[in-house]
């Protein structure tokens, strides 16, 4: 491998225990496994042992980049972190992509990844810089807050230097800490920047003089112009009178700028929020944020999050990526299209009246994430909502917090937010294990299963019952599952979201949203648990998720479904391979399976625990009144497990799956565990 064609030929490994560091030749994995989250699989199924916790220093935090990475491919400089999560709940085996400019810097600097495990003694940050990497104190840097750190390894090492960093919430060990690097992109589903903390490590930093080059550059100059078109387009700085969406529009007095930012290198789509003279939480400074979606929510949630089927179902004529018309003009709908009308029916969201609209109260909350490194969606989507549901139910009556809850007030906000980042009080260290956790240390009959009554549907029109803890599966909230967060999803698109987070870890609709195209939708729509066009679309979601952690690529660009060789067509460009879609979709099923051996073997995953996990989330009415009954349900994983070649009873795959995929030596070692199926 040299320095040109997709990689640089290594990856570090470091002991932060005995401070050893080493390297091993990426192509000893990349000449089979391609990159990103598909070589973290392979190394973590070859170097980790059963029975080792997240906080364990034996736990090896893994982070990868992909072929495209710093090539200038579209979205190609996102890059992934494996490892146990804290996040999980029970800890497992976890993936969170993350954005920024530190995997090309890391690529710049020699490397194509590094593997993190042990403990450091004291506060230490790891310094990478030109093939050289250093393991430095960092008693300066521990306790600062994210972007303070960021600037002050900018004045140690030079602006030019990238970083990723923890802020107090790791340090403090709070299991929804995040990792945050470039534009306030963030590592955040896994709960690593817990890790970090575990491993008393502050922050990497990053600073290269190479270069990457793709093999074809011409190629690469027609990607960036047809990839996302027409989103594609100059950002200008704009005054916007109002923010939030649907039911939580809130007008803001003088109005707020907004300019939008890439958030990797190479991007050619500018989708995250650059929110403007914003009010901080920790000084009377107007300050800047960098926001994602979920963010509208922090300002004012009256109604849930509407959609129109489109978000799931689309025709060749009209079809957007989720979330789009968030932070960029949406393409003009093509009424020439015979399903326009269906298409573009909105399905309103749920009233649920959690918080009223108070834009500088959304603010503070968002800058303290952002500063202590929390998982955004955690605390808006999770955390927030409990205890606005809880309040008005009265079941906080008998718990103390020092100051009365009241979500609306920012002063509680940062009150509750402080608690929980430094473990204050009686309920700090309660709500610092994160809300899954909580909620069963508290008493999970009364605070997660009693009802909230203030849900009311505004398609069918009446009350529809909710619990007050919004939790889905694996320790993680709702998210496109047709009730309680973004609720407004036709049976058959929280089918398959709940198929996806099934047989995962974690929230896996940050990648893994549900596409499908719409004339599949109608064959399915009146009897989706009996379909097998359902459960492959599943899987095609689910292998195109693999893909973008693999090449690397992002979410707002994959999948196009009528586009499959997109990602293929970015890799070839990359690195000079002549892949096609299939030949993806091989590898990312390799993938899956190392996935699904790794949760076999060291966290003893298995049907019943799958099925049981996902399925009373479901029980609950979605916005249209429905729920899944326990015999259909089965019926539809049975059609998934067949369709995967994996065996029904336990859920475990084949040997004549593994070995379909070259994997022979993990079907070998899963039988002699007795984790092969008879």
């Amino acid at each position: 491998m040299s320095n040109t064609y997709g990689y640089v030929g290594k990856i570090a490994r470091i002991n932060l225990t005995t401070g050893e560091i080493t390297t091993i030749p990426t192509e000893k994995y990349a000449a089979d496994y391609i990159g990103g989250r598909e070589i973290c699989n392979r190394i973590f199924w070859e170097n980790a042992k059963p029975g080792t916790g997240a906080f364990d220093p034996e736990n090896m935090l893994i982070y990868m980049t992909g072929p495209t990475t710093a090539t200038g491919i579209p979205t190609g400089g996102r890059s992934v972190f494996t490892g146990i999560s804290p996040a999980s709940y029970p800890e497992q085996y976890v993936w969170s992509g993350i954005g920024g400019w530190l995997g090309a810097e890391l690529k710049f600097a020699g490397f194509d990844g590094f593997i993190i495990e042990g403990r450091a003694e004291k506060p230490t940050y790891i310094y990478i810089e030109d093939g050289d990497i250093q393991l430095l104190p960092a008693d300066g840097l521990w306790g600062l807050l994210v972007h303070p750190t960021q600037k002050k390894l900018e004045e140690i090492h030079g602006r030019k230097v990238k970083s990723m960093v923890i802020g107090p919430a790791g340090e403090n060990l709070m299991r929804n800490a995040s990792i945050t690097t470039s534009n306030d992109s963030v590592a955040a589903k896994g709960g690593f920047g817990a890790v970090f903390g575990s491993k008393n490590l502050k922050a990497v930093s990053v600073l290269g003089t190479g270069a990457v080059y793709p093999v074809d550059i011409k190629k690469l100059f027609e990607l960036r112009l047809k990839m996302a078109n027409p989103a594609m387009r100059p950002s200008p700085v704009k005054l916007e009178p109002t923010h939030g969406m649907d039911g939580n529009e809130i007008p803001v007095e003088g109005g707020w700028l907004r300019g939008q930012v890439a958030c990797s290198h190479g991007c050619n789509q500018h989708c995250n929020r650059l929110m403007m003279n914003m009010k901080s939480a920790f000084s009377d400074e107007r300050i800047n944020q960098v926001e994602k979606c979920v963010g509208i929510f922090a300002y004012g949630y009256k109604e849930d999050c509407s959609w129109s089927p489109i978000q799931n179902f689309e025709t060749s004529k009209n079809h957007f990526l989720p979330c789009k018309m968030l932070s960029m003009e949406s393409p003009e709908p093509d009424f020439s299209d015979p399903y326009a009308p269906e298409l573009f029916k909105q399905v309103r969201g749920d009233i649920v009246d959690f918080w009223k609209p108070d834009f500088d109260k959304g603010s503070v909350m968002m800058d303290m994430c952002n500063e202590y490194g929390i998982d955004k969606w955690d605390v808006i989507v999770w955390f927030m909502t409990w205890l606005s549901m809880c309040k008005k139910e009265g079941l906080l009556e008998d718990m103390d917090f020092g100051m009365e809850v009241d979500v609306e007030n920012e002063e509680f906000v940062k009150y509750f937010l402080d608690m929980i980042t430094y473990r204050r009080g009686k309920y700090g260290p309660i709500f610092a294990e994160g809300m899954a956790r909580a909620v069963r240390t508290l008493g999970k009959e009364k605070y997660g299963d009693s009802i909230y009554h203030g849900r009311y549907s505004q398609m069918i029109g009446q009350r529809l019952d909710l619990p007050v803890s919004l939790e889905a599966a694996w320790g993680h909230s709702f998210h496109w599952q047709g009730r309680g967060f973004e609720g407004s999803i036709y049976k058959a698109g929280w089918l398959a979201h709940t198929l996806e987070l099934m047989t995962s870890t974690r929230d896996i609709m940050t990648v893994a949203h549900f596409h499908d195209d719409y004339s599949n939708y109608l064959e399915y729509k009146d009897d989706p648990y009996h379909s097998k066009k359902l459960v492959e679309s599943v899987i095609f979601n689910i292998l195109k998720a693999e893909t973008k952690d693999t090449v690397t690529c992002c979410e707002w660009q994959s999948p196009d479904i009528y586009w499959k060789d997109m990602e293929a067509e970015m890799l070839n460009a990359a690195a000079g391979t002549d892949l096609t879609g299939d030949d993806l979709e091989h590898q990312a099923m390799r993938s899956f399976l190392m996935f699904r051996a790794i949760l076999i073997r060291n966290f003893g995953r298995t049907r019943k625990m799958e099925v049981e996990a996902v399925f009373p989330a479901i029980t609950i009415p979605d916005t249209f009144g429905e729920v899944a009954t326990w015999e259909e349900f089965n019926d539809l994983v049975d059609i998934y497990y067949d369709a995967l070649g994996w065996d029904r009873e336990t859920g475990w795959p084949t040997r004549e799956v593994y070995e379909k995929y070259g994997l022979s030596d993990i079907a070998d070692e899963l039988e002699a565990l007795g984790k092969l199926p008879n």
